[in-house]
């Protein structure tokens, strides 16, 4: 398991998470994460059929749909928490909605389990 973040070290991450969605570059979005991430979200099963994403390859392709129907897509972080091995990221989209994202980090940095919450 990951160590403890630092408050800074978490708005670092956030702030690279934030570019690399708002760059639209799907490589550098995904480099962030585990080859056997688990990722569960509402939204996915709209476009994926089921809200429980696994392996990197799955979560590729639920974001490369998410992003073609989205072209607009940015994010603007609003809040950071740290945790122990963890991250929480508060944001609002283009759209104005609020989401959550919690982050369980692996032991590389890499994130091995996320959850997306929303406002909407």
């Amino acid at each position: 398991m990951s160590e403890p973040m630092t408050l800074a070290g978490a708005r670092a991450f956030a702030d690279g998470w934030q570019a690399d969605w708002n760059s639209h570059d799907l490589e550098r979005i995904l480099a962030h994460y585990a080859p056997d991430v688990v990722f569960r979200s509402r939204k996915a099963a709209a476009l994926v059929g089921a809200g429980e994403v696994r392996g990197i390859e799955a979560l590729r392709a639920y974001w490369a749909a998410a992003l073609a129907r989205q072209p607009e897509l940015r994010f603007e972080v609003t809040q950071v928490y740290a945790g122990h091995g963890m991250i929480a990221i508060a944001y609002r989209n283009h759209r104005g909605v609020e989401a959550l994202e919690t982050l369980r980090r692996g032991p590389d940095g890499r994130v091995v389990e996320a959850s997306a919450c929303h406002a909407d």
